[in-house]
């Protein structure tokens, strides 16, 4: 399993380049962290992909070449639109059989499916086809040897109370939850939309009874207005999942160092997911050096000093 370097990132960055996102201070990590002089914690973060947006047109043998080159060895796949990879819930059994063994035969791990399902339609026949869907992304993500599925809240409406809603989505959550548990995955409810604020998210998982059930934090700056992530991420911290996603990482509207070291602080062992909509050149280059951006500090263009925040390595296995 990989884990962070200097915070998130590799070992290797030798050409003498700094790479770095302006958002990545070395002393605010520190001091959020809660780390002391000469202290050391030891993160299991893990560095990963999600096909959205710069995995479109990637065929799977492309995909596992260029995560395994970035060194991102978790992989979740979106599974709507015209992805050129393929997988979606309509293949054959012997189609997913095959996709299950590329990854397996690989360095890469297939982690998850994306579904674009969502629970707060007010339309019945919606609602049911939603859960419906979602329970078959749970079948497909057994079948080609991941672990769970993404779905989303997703909106409030304004003809219907907020609480109605929540409550809507924790029942759909809990049915597709408790099918999901017959196949060993995850339900892995993304904090999307303007139900999908962490302080919802932690009114609805106050309402889901399955296990399986767990929060994928979306790194949403509406999360953090007002300085108030670390409060906001203190209500869901205790339901997490295993999976995240990280998008422009000089976007200074959301705390991603703070984000870092109060998963590192409780142990999480998650996979952090590039998300990323940028228009760049070269997709596969732009991944490999976001990754090696994750592990340099920001004001000196070094690798942080392990005595002043936290270690953090990822380590180069699945």
């Amino acid at each position: 399993m990989p884990g962070l370097s200097d915070r998130i990132g590799t070992d290797e960055d030798t050409n003498g380049r700094d790479h770095t996102p302006p958002f990545l201070g070395s002393a605010a990590l520190a001091t959020a962290a809660g780390t002391a002089s000469g202290a050391e914690r030891v993160s299991k973060l893990r560095f990963g992909f999600t096909t959205y947006q710069w995995g479109t047109d990637w065929d799977i043998p492309t995909l596992i070449a260029n995560c395994t080159k970035a060194k991102a060895f978790g992989v979740e796949l979106r599974t709507t639109a015209k992805y050129k990879h393929g997988v979606k819930i309509d293949i054959t059994d012997a189609r997913r059989r095959e996709v299950k063994k590329m990854f397996a035969d690989s360095a890469i791990k297939l982690v998850g499916m994306a579904s674009p399902e969502r629970f707060d339609s007010p339309d019945a026949p919606k609602l049911a086809a939603a859960i419906e869907g979602a329970k078959a992304h749970v079948k497909l993500s057994h079948d080609v040897g991941a672990t769970g599925v993404r779905v989303f809240p997703n909106d409030f409406h304004k003809e219907l109370p907020e609480e109605q809603t929540i409550a809507q989505i924790a029942k759909a959550l809990n049915v597709v939850g408790k099918f999901a548990a017959d196949y060993g995955q995850m339900v892995r409810l993304e904090n999307h939309g303007s139900a999908g604020r962490l302080t919802t998210v932690r009114k609805i998982m106050d309402m889901i009874d399955q296990k399986n059930v767990r929060v994928k934090l979306n790194s949403d700056a509406k999360d953090a207005v007002g300085n108030s992530f670390a409060q906001n991420f203190a209500l869901v911290k205790d339901r997490l999942g295993d999976t995240l996603h990280m998008h422009e990482l000089n976007d200074s509207e959301f705390p991603y160092e703070l984000q870092w070291s109060l998963l590192i602080a409780q142990g999480w062992e998650g996979w952090c997911f590039v998300e990323n909509s940028a228009k760049v050149p070269d997709r596969a280059q732009a991944l490999i050096e976001q990754h090696r951006d994750l592990g340099r500090d920001d004001r000196a263009g070094e690798p942080v000093p392990h005595d002043r925040i936290v270690r953090s390595r990822f380590r180069a296995v699945r």
